[in-house]
């Protein structure tokens, strides 16, 4: 086989043929891309800032005839970009071919030449052979041929990227329109107002919200023939509705910061002919107007809706039966609708399971909607299981706008209600641990276990002991925490049981038709549903009061005495509250009933009534030790009058040894002068043995006062005496005798007696701060029922005519009296040890020994 028939075999194989119609239809694809993507590019372009523009708002914001100017603009580029559009042709076979040569890098157009045929005119061998030979070089090429990838040149033709900005603003927009997207498009193709009308009327106005209690405020319109009015800015509260109502004319309406309000439930349709746009007005904006050629904008800054503020007056009150008073300040720009008390624990373990909720606290509002005023609220806790527990109370008040502001967190333990049988309290006190704590059960069946030890020696009533019994099985087998609250309530009623007998169904029967009354007047209830609570009530509080009446009869050594300032309540007097309360309630001022309402509650809430075992020992341990205290006051000025007594026997028994051995060269003299010392030693002996004796007497008192108040809740880190600064005076007392023992040893009256003035003047401090303890109950303010101290009531009544208490000269400053302050005091003891130095002084003249020696003789 020659050469030339091997050429032309490969010439005509097929595997070159098609490298070479891919590669021609890669070519043909990308040509016609590069051809088309410019136009539609340029298409997509201007619709998309065309709809840019749409959402953005554009449209609202221009008037009519600047709309149709600027569609037409858009639809002036939109059609030359069709006509560029238009007029794309597809490329043919010759353009095809020159893209693959050109994309390939290949020599001598192998790609046209596998296409092309000789001449008709060379028919000759040679020449044959030649071409057969020539297009065989140019197929074994053919596996390199490329079509090449597409090349719009968009950079070329936006050299700028300003089709990049005009996607972004379609991004931009498109998320700022939200739901919006389509009114928006429909308004660039909204011409009305473009032709006035002959007879055309617009009138707009604001209403505030109710709550407000603003008037409407109308704003500036348009009439036909009248001309426009300058449109001022408006200050509305924040949610007011504009309305713009139109007749005879078609609106254009533009708005910013504003917007639409559908129409209100239940209001008046406009009448035919007439059209009715709102709007709300949530923040600052305008709205812009347009109509028969017209223009006006309104403007409107919004005034916002402030949250009220609530804030305690003072601090809460515990009342005499457990309830709590609450005084607070409110304020409101528009005015308060609701306010609550929520209360949360201080302190709880990380894993507790309380078996109830908080206690909620609805406040008494001073009027309907209060906008400035003082409120007070008393609330009986005592039935609640938290009674008795150090919370955090935050009160939150609400307006009808939907504000809420809230109060500084208080810490105060919750009043509980004062039982005063040991095991009552044990009752009560188990109880709260159950029910702050599900998981302390087993703690609880254990107390209670052990409060039916000998139950012939604590517990000789069997009713009782089989209750105590009956609670410790329901404990012991609760499977759930309803088994364990009926154990907690079976608590309570026990407790009551114990501690009341018949009174406390009365009490809780009085109470439960004090809280309906209540309830009935924030509900605004009928008249005769009124008359019916308030006979209920008149009911429950005769019982009560002969429940009160019966337990005074059977306890009559039971009665606590009444202060003499006490105020008397007689039953008429009740009465007469009572009808007072049901005509206010009937006649509608129910804020004044509620008002009578509390009164009435705080009226029985400190009412004095007989209780067993009110007069505890407590109170009388408290004023006892008082008493020993200020004994003991008494006792060590007398020791420290000895010591300085004793000194001066010592100073003159030196002088006069000084002038005896001047005078007697012997051992006579020196045989007095030993003697004379000898019994003045003996002397100091006996102060120091009287000193330690009274050193102990106040440390027994002191582990007798620590042992008690560790016995009192929330007492048990509080020392005896302790004053609000953290000082331990009774300790400070009693180190100062120790350092007065020692100096009395060493025979050194004069630092003796400057121990002793110290430990006088703590010991002093040290029983002022007691007995500030004992009638505030406590540190906390309170005794170990959650209660106002009962030595408040002691001290009130033992007092002079002038009203100082009697107690205060015996152990303690009267803080009633005017006393000298800090510096006159510090500056009186400089001068009275200036005295005493000079006084001790041997060498000064005996004349101003005797002088000085009548100035401190007081001393």
């Amino acid at each position: 086989m020659t050469d030339h028939d091997v050429a032309r075999r490969q010439a005509g194989s097929n595997a070159p043929r098609s490298f070479l119609s891919r590669a021609l239809t890669r070519a043909y694809w990308a040509l016609t891309w590069e051809r088309l993507w410019p136009r539609l590019s340029l298409l997509a372009t201007i619709a998309a800032l065309f709809l840019a523009v749409s959402w953005a708002g554009v449209w609202q914001m221009i008037p009519v005839y600047g709309r149709v100017v600027v569609l037409m603009l858009f639809a002036g580029a939109f059609s030359a970009a069709l006509f560029q559009f238009i007029r794309f042709s597809l490329p043919n076979r010759r353009q095809a071919l020159q893209r693959v040569d050109a994309s390939s890098g290949v020599a001598h157009r192998p790609a046209t030449t596998m296409t092309d045929r000789i001449a008709g005119g060379a028919n000759d061998d040679g020449s044959r052979m030649l071409w057969d030979t020539h297009v065989a070089r140019a197929a074994a090429s053919a596996s390199r041929l490329k079509g090449g990838t597409p090349k719009p040149g968009l950079a070329r033709l936006d050299p700028f990227a300003l089709r990049a900005l005009v996607a972004l603003l379609l991004v931009a927009s498109f998320v700022a329109a939200g739901g919006d997207r389509w009114r928006l498009l429909k308004s660039a193709f909204d011409f009305r107002g473009a032709i006035a009308s002959a007879n055309y009327r617009v009138d707009a106005w604001v209403t505030p919200p109710n709550y407000t209690g603003r008037p409407p405020v109308l704003l500036a319109g348009m009439r036909a023939g009248e001309p426009l009015k300058d449109a001022a800015p408006v200050a509305v509260p924040a949610g007011s509705v504009v309305v713009i109502r139109a007749s005879g004319v078609t609106l254009d309406i533009a708005s910013r910061g504003v917007t639409e309000a559908p129409t209100e439930e239940g209001a008046a349709k406009p009448v035919a002919g007439t059209t009715e746009h709102r709007y709300t007005v949530g923040a600052s904006g305008t709205i812009t107007v347009r109509g028969a050629g017209r223009e006006i904008v309104y403007a409107f800054n919004a005034i916002p809706d402030r949250a009220p503020t609530i804030a305690l007056a003072k601090d809460p009150e515990p009342q005499a039966r457990g309830a709590v008073q609450l005084t607070y300040r409110i304020e409101d720009d528009y005015g308060v609708t609701k306010a609550e008390a929520t209360f949360a624990p201080k302190t709880a373990r990380a894993k507790a399971r309380p078996l109830y909720g908080a206690p909620t606290l609805g406040l008494t509002l001073p009027q309907a909607r209060t906008r400035n005023g003082v409120g007070q609220t008393m609330k009986d806790f005592s039935e609640h299981p938290w009674a008795g527990t150090e919370v955090v109370m935050t009160l939150v008040a609400r307006d009808e706008g939907g504000n809420e502001g809230s109060s500084e967190p208080h810490t105060f333990v919750l009043p509980q209600r004062p039982f005063y049988k040991p095991l009552a309290r044990a009752l009560i006190e188990q109880r709260r641990i159950l029910a702050m704590d599900a998981e302390m059960r087993d703690r609880v069946a254990r107390a209670f276990d052990a409060l039916t030890i000998a139950p012939e020696r604590f517990t000789p009533e069997a009713g009782i002991y089989l209750g105590l019994r009956t609670i410790h099985q329901m404990i012991v087998r609760a499977k759930s925490d309803e088994d364990l609250r009926a154990a907690a309530d079976r608590m309570w009623q026990m407790a009551l049981a114990i501690e009341d007998g018949n009174v406390s169904d009365a009490e809780q029967a009085l109470r439960a038709a004090q809280d309906a009354l209540r309830q009935a007047l924030e509900n605004g209830a009928s008249e005769e549903e009124l008359k019916r609570l308030m006979d209920n009530l008149r009911a429950a509080l005769e019982k009560y009061m002969q429940a009160l009446n019966e337990e005074m009869r059977k306890n009559p050594q039971a009665q606590r005495p009444l202060d003499r300032n006490a105020r008397e309540i007689r039953p008429q007097d009740l009465r007469s509250m009572l009808d007072k309360l049901e005509n206010q309630a009937r006649s509608g001022n129910k804020d004044a009933a509620r008002a009578m309402l509390d009164q009435l509650q705080q009226l029985l809430e400190n009412l004095q009534t007989a209780r067993p075992g009110q007069q505890g020992e407590d109170g009388n341990d408290d004023m006892s030790a008082l008493d020993e205290l200020g004994d003991m006051i008494r006792r060590e000025q007398q020791l420290r009058d000895r010591t300085f007594g004793q000194g001066q026997d010592q100073r003159r028994q030196g002088q006069r040894g000084q002038r005896g051995q001047r005078g007697q060269q012997g051992q006579q003299g020196q045989q007095g002068q030993q003697g004379e010392q000898g019994e003045g030693q003996q002397g100091m002996g006996d102060i120091q043995r009287d000193q330690q004796q009274l050193r102990e007497r106040l440390g027994k008192l002191l582990d007798e006062l620590r042992k008690r108040q560790q016995g009192q809740p929330g007492q048990g880190g509080q020392q005896p005496g302790q004053g609000g600064d953290g000082s331990n005076p009774l300790g400070e007392a009693e180190q100062a005798m120790r350092e007065a023992e020692d100096a009395l040893g060493q025979g050194d009256a004069e630092g003796a007696g400057r121990a002793q003035g110290r430990a006088v003047e703590a010991m002093r401090r040290g029983a002022g701060n007691l007995a500030q303890q004992m009638q505030q109950g406590g540190p906390n303010g309170q005794g170990p029922n959650g209660q106002p101290g009962r030595g408040q009531a002691r001290a009130n009544q033992e007092t002079d005519p002038l009203g100082r208490p009697l107690r205060g000269r015996d152990y303690g400053d009267d803080v009633t009296v005017k006393v000298p302050g800090e510096i006159d005091v510090q500056r009186a003891r400089r001068i009275l040890e200036e005295l005493r130095r000079r006084f001790s002084d041997p060498g000064r003249p005996q004349l101003e020994l005797e002088y000085l020696e009548r100035l401190l003789k007081d001393f």
